[in-house]
């Protein structure tokens, strides 16, 4: 039996996830008879602070056909090569997770072997994993530039993101979301309706007016208006493993040039970003209300800015975890209507963009065939429950001894599907990526190596190359990536001279 094409989405929700719906909905249908409309409020809030991202957001400005300049102009945006650790391992301890990879082939196996080998032939001269990352080179020595397009050349080998103001974001893609024809309304939703199937047929904002689709995209935050409080589609919790479950978030005076990456530090309770702006520096303090007031959590903020506090602090409430169906019925639910996990590894955006990714490949008519939405579930899951373990990671697998927040996190049960990593890594540092896993082998390596997670031997296949050929292998590398940094100009002096953004209008 044919069933009609869809002909009108509605989406639910401005905000960081509504505009990245909106735009790239009206960008991938526009040849398509299909109307898009957004329905937001004005005096709602949204959670958007500053915002920090991963690499894959250089595929989404491609698929909108932006100009990255524009872009990064418009959103006050500087560049990421990385996010420093600080204290996560243990009180005073380093490490930088990169963008990337580390080294370059050496052989059959992947180059960290080869470094590790090196290391227990000849101890401190094999250096760090972290010499052998161009990123984190030149994070350290605060520099930038966008790859050279020669992949001979050392510095083709820089992969990077953004960070910027996440409403300044919201706003310039609703600008080009208008321009695609997709019509804004100004109000908040009440209530909705069910049709006869059990399937939203409209919903009716507080001044009266009811608006219909065929699809509907939630993007009401943690509310879901439209995927929980009408659908009652329920929540996975995932607080016994991740125990934070508050955020305080302000935005500070910039204390000179933006470095070119995100810092996490580990705090008692929690840990505190810091994300650079051009105009400002957002930060925020991720705790657990077990273990610290909002007060004193609040206080351990604001004495640990490095420039004065530009607002007042903004509490959010959350609970890690994600819906039990992303796709229900014919609503679709994004950003923190669809889950929440926290911060640590700049997820948010890249979930957002993968589900949208997912819905288009698989784009439903008005049958809404379920083999279809089960699939989309299923693989949404799976995302998420990789990501969760690798946030996990982080928590479970460190030596602060003596802080209560931190010996619940090192002591506690972890799922089996991280435990199996962690115990494969131990034996020979071996890590295998599964099919369309987020996070790649040098951001599971670089948080193992960085809070201690230490293998007892190494891959057997290094052994193949020669003891002395691996020596100057090895350290010509490493000179290599350090004159690679040196000649690149610094983050600041990159942005004024190719994408400085005009002052801010009071």
């Amino acid at each position: 039996m044919p069933f009609a094409p869809i002909t009108k989405v509605l989406i639910v929700g401005g905000g960081t996830a509504g505009w990245i719906a909106a735009a790239t909905l009206a960008r991938l249908l526009q040849d398509q008879p299909c109307r898009i409309e957004l329905v937001e409020s004005d005096a709602i809030g949204t959670v958007g602070v500053g915002e920090a991202t991963i690499p894959p957001i250089l595929e989404l400005n491609k698929v909108l056909g932006i100009n990255e300049n524009v872009f990064i102009q418009r959103t006050q945006a500087t560049f990421k090569l990385g996010i420093e650790f600080v204290g996560w391992k243990e009180e005073g301890a380093r490490y930088f997770h990169p963008f990337g990879r580390y080294g370059a082939d050496v052989g059959h196996v992947d180059f960290a072997h080869y470094w590790r080998r090196l290391q227990h032939e000849t101890g401190a001269e094999a250096g760090t994993l972290e010499d052998y990352s161009l990123p984190t080179v030149a994070a350290r020595a605060g520099k930038f530039m966008r790859p050279d397009p020669n992949p001979k050349n050392v510095l083709s080998n820089l992969a990077y993101a953004f960070h910027f103001d996440a409403s300044l974001y919201a706003r310039f893609l609703r600008d080009y979301a208008e321009g695609l024809g997709v019509v804004r309304h100004e109000g908040r939703v009440v209530d909705g309706e069910l049709d006869a199937r059990g399937f939203v047929a409209a919903v009716r904002l507080d001044d009266g007016r009811r608006l219909d689709a065929e699809l509907f995209v939630d993007c009401s935050g943690f509310r879901g208006l439209l995927i929980e409080q009408l659908l009652g589609t329920g929540y996975e919790d995932w607080s016994h493993w991740l125990p934070c479950d508050r955020a305080v978030a302000v935005p500070s005076e910039n204390v000179g040039p933006p470095p070119p990456f995100t810092r996490s530090t580990a705090r008692a309770a929690g840990w505190q970003w810091r994300i650079p702006l051009q105009h400002r520096t957002g930060n925020g303090h991720v705790y657990c209300s077990d273990h610290v007031s909002d007060d004193d959590a609040c206080r351990v903020l604001l004495a640990n800015l490095e420039g004065r506090p530009l607002a007042d602090p903004k509490l959010l409430r959350f609970t890690t975890g994600r819906r039990r169906q992303f796709w229900n019925r014919n609503v679709v639910a994004l950003g923190l209507a669809g889950g929440f996990m926290e911060p640590l590894e700049s997820t948010s955006i890249h979930l957002i963009q993968s589900a949208l990714t997912r819905l288009m490949t698989m784009f439903p008519d008005t049958g809404f065939a379920q083999a279809d939405i089960d699939q989309f579930n299923r693989a949404s899951a799976l995302e998420y429950e990789r990501i969760r373990d690798f946030l996990i990671l982080h928590y479970a697998a460190n030596q602060r001894t003596g802080m209560p927040f931190w010996d619940r996190c090192r002591t506690m049960a972890i799922p089996d599907s991280l435990a199996d990593k962690i115990e494969l890594y131990r034996s020979r540092g071996r890590f295998f990526r599964f099919e369309d896993e987020l996070f790649t082998t040098t951001s599971w390596q670089a948080v193992f190596e960085g809070q201690g997670v230490t293998p007892a031997g190494f891959d057997p296949m290094a052994s193949g190359v020669p003891l002395d050929q691996l020596r100057s292998t090895l350290a010509r590398m490493r000179d290599t990536l350090r004159r690679g940094a040196d000649a690149m100009p610094t983050h600041g002096d990159f942005i004024a001279r190719n994408c400085a953004a005009p002052p801010l209008q009071s």
